[in-house]
């Protein structure tokens, strides 16, 4: 027996980003192309006409950006909800995808090997996502003050684990990835820890240097090395130095 399609759909501005998506989405015999679009309500329209079961969802189109036609949808009330892959230029916007459950993302540039990988995750949980709930009522729009995030979605072994924030430990990355440290685990999140930066409660977190960000919660104690910058010592263990500028800053106000 022959296993149906997934109907997909391409919503991409971007002319070479929307080639590469449709030459590379009519190369895998599970994916049909049905359609694409090139701005956001020609998206929306499309998408409650077609009902496709996988979109590929530019965040930043003319006329309606991906989240706007996210928010459309869920007001509508479709009947199936489609996996969303985000396309975005900007690690502030890919960030937004663990809010709105999308299955996955890709930041511009990206690879055919990041598309498959994408696609691997949407064939696994395509036909298994249900209606956007309320996370859709609370994504913020581009341009909007952003809320400090309380929840994130991380993926590991194939599973997605709703994480909330207050009990992240630390976060601390290399140039690609980031290390989301909770409860004796780590979860490495394909982001930049600049993506996470604005979106964290201050009075909680707090950066020690540019690859690094703690959760004061979860620090044993802090003491001056050779150099009198501080080190930070977490609960797990875990010790970090904070840079100069930060160890200043807090000798300063402590009391």
């Amino acid at each position: 027996m022959n296993t149906p399609r997934i109907r997909t759909l391409i919503a991409e501005d971007e002319p070479l980003a929307a080639e590469s998506l449709a030459e590379w989405v009519q190369a895998l015999p599970q994916l049909e192309l049905v359609a694409q679009c090139s701005d956001g309500p020609a998206a929306l329209e499309t998408i409650q006409r077609l009902q496709p079961g996988l979109v590929f969802m530019d965040i930043q189109m003319p006329g309606m950006t991906g989240l706007q036609v996210l928010r459309a949808l869920g007001e509508a009330g479709m009947s199936q909800s489609p996996a969303v892959i985000f396309t975005t230029a900007y690690d502030e916007h890919a960030l937004a995808a663990f809010e709105l459950h999308a299955v996955d993302y890709l930041l511009k540039p990206f690879s055919q090997e990041r598309f498959d990988e994408a696609v691997q995750h949407a064939l696994q949980t395509v036909g298994h996502l249900q209606q956007w709930q309320g996370a859709l009522e609370t994504a913020a729009l581009p341009g909007a003050e952003l809320e400090p995030l309380t929840r994130i979605l991380v993926r590991d072994q194939g599973k997605i684990f709703p994480l909330q924030v207050e009990a992240i430990e630390y976060l601390r990355s290399d140039t690609k990835y980031t290390a989301v440290a909770s409860r004796g685990r780590q979860f490495l999140v394909r982001l930049p820890i600049t993506a996470f930066e604005q979106r964290l409660d201050p009075l909680r977190f707090l950066k020690l240097q540019r690859s690094c960000i703690v959760n004061l919660d979860f620090v044993e104690s802090m003491s001056p090395d050779e150099n009198s910058q501080l080190v930070v010592q977490m609960r797990d263990g875990t010790r970090f130095t904070a840079s100069r500028e930060v160890s200043k800053r807090l000798r300063e106000q402590s009391i």
